[in-house]
């Protein structure tokens, strides 16, 4: 490598470290978002379905 080996594998570790970093954070970040949903529901109740695009029921004009 023309004497860049140490600086390749090194920028090689890096990226490998920050991306192992980035995806056991946005794990974490999400179980915690999921516990925090399930109590929110718990308390609160289930959220409202969203309604379909076609619905009948639906009374809101565009105009």
């Amino acid at each position: 490598m023309g004497g860049y080996a140490t600086y390749v594998w090194s920028s090689y570790g890096v990226v490998v470290v920050m991306l192992a970093v980035m995806l056991i954070s946005s794990v974490i970040r999400v179980r915690t978002r999921d516990r925090e949903l399930t109590a929110l529901e718990e308390r609160v109740g289930p959220r409202r379905q969203r309604r379909q695009q076609n619905d009948p029921e639906d009374t809101r004009h565009d105009a």
